[in-house]
């Protein structure tokens, strides 16, 4: 899954690797090393600009908010539990079909942050004492320092509670793909711990290398089988994951800091 994310890179940055056309500076947000569900986050998409008489697709840097809100959806209270849509489940589930079929992006990122629960907190499960499990926090990023690229899908939903020319009338919210996580070896791995993605969690973010996000962005793209080809995992090998501080299991924690590199597990959470 994907509960957590590192997101520092400028707009300005990312509209070089993206080649973007238009972005708001009133919508720049402030790095951020700890983006949980709920927050806005920068998301890339093709899409005509508002108003315009030229109707061809543009690309875009948006804020969305992270949780998607299918457009039928009555309130917008379960967004929360819809940050994540599985690859294999995307194209026929009513709250993500629609958006699959029209309405992807991609989010752009440092890297992911996922938990492993250490082997001495487990051996302590399975003797049945009641400790709560500690949880060493791994940072996934591109082995090569590049955008870590996650597929996601957009939607907007309208508040009917509220008169058209109010700000808050329409909400653009997005979601994070997931598939199953690479079994095969990291690209670089910590000297103690996982060797690969699937060690540490069963499932991971779609990472989108860059030949697909053309096709990906594509609008004009709604044929269901050819999507799902843009489904397929990446090349093996290009990624690493390293031990980060526990500091980063709390939300209030945000900073550079939260991505530095440990040595080794920290001490009662060892793999």
């Amino acid at each position: 899954m994907c509960g957590r994310y590192a997101s520092s890179r400028r707009p300005e940055d990312l509209a070089g690797i993206f080649e973007i056309e238009k972005w708001e500076p009133e919508e720049a947000l402030e790095p951020d090393y700890n983006v949980a569900p709920t927050k806005e986050v920068y998301a890339v998409l093709d899409r005509p600009l508002r108003d315009a008489e030229d109707r061809r697709p543009v690309r875009q840097l948006r804020k969305l908010k992270w949780g998607l809100v299918p457009s039928w959806a009555k309130t917008p209270e379960g967004g929360a539990r819809m940050i994540n849509a599985r690859a294999e489940t995307v194209h026929e589930k009513p709250s993500y079909r629609r958006a699959f079929a029209a309405r992807r992006c991609v989010l752009p990122a440092d890297g992911y942050y996922e938990w492993v629960t250490g082997q001495a907190e487990r051996d302590l499960e399975v003797e049945g004492k009641k400790k709560r499990p500690r949880k060493q926090p791994y940072f996934v990023t591109p082995a090569d320092g590049s955008v870590f690229a996650m597929a996601g899908l957009y939607e907007f939903w309208r508040d009917k509670t509220l008169p058209d020319e109010h700000p808050l009338a329409w909400w653009v919210t997005c979601s994070v793909i997931t598939r199953e996580a690479e079994t095969t070896p990291l690209g670089v791995a910590p000297k103690e711990g996982p060797q690969a993605l699937a060690d540490i969690h069963p499932r991971m973010p779609l990472m989108l290398t860059p030949d697909r996000w053309d096709a990906w962005l594509d609008p004009a793209r709604t044929d269901v089988d050819d999507l799902r080809s843009l489904l397929e995992p990446p090349p093996h090998g290009l990624m690493r994951a390293y031990p980060v501080s526990t500091a980063v299991s709390s939300v209030k924690n945000n900073g550079p800091e939260l991505l530095t590199e440990l040595e080794a597990p920290e001490e009662g959470t060892l793999f």
